[in-house]
């Protein structure tokens, strides 16, 4: 056998063996592996007149999430309902909110407690 021959072949397998390894990762990502679960990320967006807080918050289960509740914390509650798989939610708590936590809650003991975070500042944009 050619020796170009073993080298070609081997280095078709080690592409292989690389493509295999590479979509069981991005499989992961795209495949949910519990029933019910839920992220959850509170940011604050701090200007120089005002700040605005918003959660995002997305089913990224394989079931749908029922009976969601929000708790922004100063007795600020939201109730959302249902939230379908995949679905993606943006709220923001009222202006008045201290706006120092959230807690999402929904059936099947799916309950998240965050701090809001700040966004980070970069240069030339408005607020930094």
């Amino acid at each position: 056998m050619n020796p170009y021959t073993v080298i070609l072949a081997a280095g078709i397998c080690g592409i292989a063996a690389m493509a295999v390894i590479f979509s069981i990762d991005a499989l992961k990502l795209s495949v949910s592996t519990q029933e019910y679960d839920i992220f959850v990320d509170p940011i604050l967006d701090k200007q120089s007149l005002f700040v605005m807080g918003r959660v995002t918050i997305q089913n990224i289960g394989s079931q749908p999430l029922t009976n969601v509740h929000v708790n922004f914390g100063a007795g600020d509650t939201l109730e959302l309902g249902t939230i379908n798989v995949g679905q993606k939610i943006i709220v923001s708590p009222p202006p008045e909110n201290p706006m120092e936590f959230v807690i999402v809650s929904a059936d099947n003991d799916v309950f998240v407690s965050k701090a809001f975070r700040e966004m980070p500042k970069m240069v030339g944009m408005m607020g930094s």
